[in-house]
């Protein structure tokens, strides 16, 4: 086989697996993707049987108010009475219930509206009725009765009743078949996607037996070629060196120092500055400056007009090219402390966290000092974790609160906890400058930073702060507005162990 063939089943080899790949993403989003749509369709139908449960709920207490007043009208027990009030006491309630039910529906909104107006009216009839009954005025209860028969007010009540029911009946059946479309999609990706899988499967184990095929006859020609077994093995080596080489320059490329561009930018940018000193002698030399003598400073050289002006455009370029070389390398720096800090074991063990936090505190007692802040540490409960994490965690934060504090403004920090279902929940807050809510999240992305610029860092702190938040099994918030402070609440496990380790790690 030569170099060229094994390059190109290479290639199919890594197209295949790359196809298999976006295969299993594609049947993992999906069904994802679909299994939401479907758990959200179910949700609509079970809030639409609710609803309608709700209804008929209503329904029923009117009528049971409305039988127990009839009773109560004939024969003035005490029971049909206490009957009546439970049932009226409950129409109220019931009909909060379905107007927060149907909160999302306009046609429903509109119906409940008259069916609240209906409602009321009813309730004042039966008022007045159980208010003559029990003044032993029978004759007049009758009447209001029959005035309310005559006004089909429970027929109002029951037409508007009917009507939302249909509505939601409606909105079940779309929903049903939403629901019912969903799941067949999901079953329909799953099983494509399982036929994908097993195709390419039959392809990898196609290429397997083809390359074992031609393995079998590279070494059948080997042993026919004995005749010329100096070409034979001359050849074979052109092709070993062929891939040899390949190798070598794959892992160059891949064990290269990244910082080696950044090397040679710096010092090409060094000689760039000594040519440039060099050429501002020389324009120095003619405007009155002995060209080759004494080395002089590119400030101490008399330039004027444009020559002045290019010197300062020089300088001020190189600087940008140094200062944009350094930032490069201090984000290198940040990105490699961040993927062997991912690497690193955790190890459990108890800390006393106002301690812990104390400690942390009085090493940056001398910046609160500056800026004027004063940190109060509240009741912290104990917990089991990682100290090294913990502690890049709370510096972090700490840090943060005195760095973006308000300029005139005394700084208050707070270092509050307590604990809940197992977890501690950490709360660091600060009087400072605050973080518009559009950026809530955006200051948890790496390289990402919110508000104005002028202060150094370079995106990193909250995102690794947040990575190994995650890595501890805990979560991460912020609640701030501008100009009104910021606090940052960490729940972490009270007890921490590999077996709660979070997904994100």
């Amino acid at each position: 086989m030569t170099a060229g063939e094994q390059r190109r089943r290479a290639f199919w080899q890594i197209l295949l697996f790359a196809a298999g790949l976006v295969v299993l993403t594609v049947i993992s989003a999906g069904s994802v993707y679909l299994v939401n749509e479907a758990r959200q369709d179910s949700k609509s139908i079970i809030h639409t049987i609710e609803v309608e449960n709700q209804i008929n709920t209503l329904l029923l207490e009117v009528r049971r108010a409305e039988s127990s007043a009839r009773g109560f009208l004939l024969t003035q027990g005490p029971d049909f009475q206490s009957d009546h009030e439970k049932a009226v006491a409950a129409i109220i309630p019931a009909l909060d219930k379905l107007t927060r039910q149907i909160g999302d529906n306009p046609a429903q909104r509109e119906s409940i509206e008259k069916l609240s107006a209906a409602i009321e009216t009813r309730l004042g009839q039966f008022s007045r009725e159980m208010n003559y009954v029990k003044q032993g005025q029978p004759d007049m209860a009758t009447a209001l009765i029959r005035e309310a028969a005559a006004g089909d007010t429970t027929t109002t009540i029951n037409n508007f009743a009917n009507a939302m029911i249909r509505e939601e009946e409606r909105l079940f059946r779309i929903r049903t078949f939403n629901s019912d479309r969903s799941q067949t999609l999901a079953a329909s990706m799953t099983g494509i996607g399982s036929g994908l899988v097993v195709l390419l499967a039959l392809i990898s184990v196609w290429l397997v037996r083809r390359s074992a095929g031609a393995r079998d006859d590279a070494e059948t020609r080997l042993r026919d070629a004995n005749l010329n077994l100096e070409a034979t093995v001359g050849e074979r080596t052109a092709d070993l060196r062929e891939a040899n080489d390949e190798i070598q320059r794959f892992a160059y490329i891949v064990s290269h120092d990244l910082r080696s561009p950044l090397v040679n930018i710096m010092g090409f940018t060094s000689e760039l500055e000594e040519l440039g000193k060099d050429i501002f002698r020389r324009i120095g030399g003619l405007t009155g400056v002995p060209a080759g003598g004494p080395p002089v400073d590119v400030a101490d050289i008399p330039l004027d007009g444009p020559d002045k002006q290019l010197s300062a455009d020089f300088s001020e370029a190189l600087g940008f090219i140094k200062s944009s070389i350094a930032r490069m390398d201090r984000l290198i720096s940040a990105i490699l402390n961040l993927t062997r800090e991912g690497r690193r074991e955790f190890q459990p063990e108890k800390i006393d966290a106002r301690d812990f936090v104390e400690t942390i505190v009085s090493s940056v007692a001398h910046q609160a000092a500056e800026a004027q802040a004063a940190i109060h540490i509240e009741p912290l409960p104990n917990i089991v974790s990682d100290r090294l994490a913990l502690e890049q965690i709370f510096s972090n934060l700490i840090d943060n609160a005195i760095k973006y504090l308000k300029n005139g403004v005394p700084g208050e920090i707070r270092i509050r906890g307590r604990t809940k279902l197992g977890y501690a929940i950490f709360e660091i807050s600060d009087n400072g400058r605050g973080i518009d809510p559009k950026d809530h999240q955006r200051i948890f992305d790496l390289f990402r930073r919110a508000g104005t610029q002028d202060k150094p860092g370079q995106g990193i702190g909250l995102a690794h702060v947040r990575a190994l938040v995650r890595r501890l099994g805990g979560t991460m918030s912020v609640s701030s507005e501008l100009n009104a402070g910021s606090t940052f609440t960490i729940t972490l496990p009270i007890n921490w162990n590999a077996s709660n380790r979070n997904a994100d790690r």
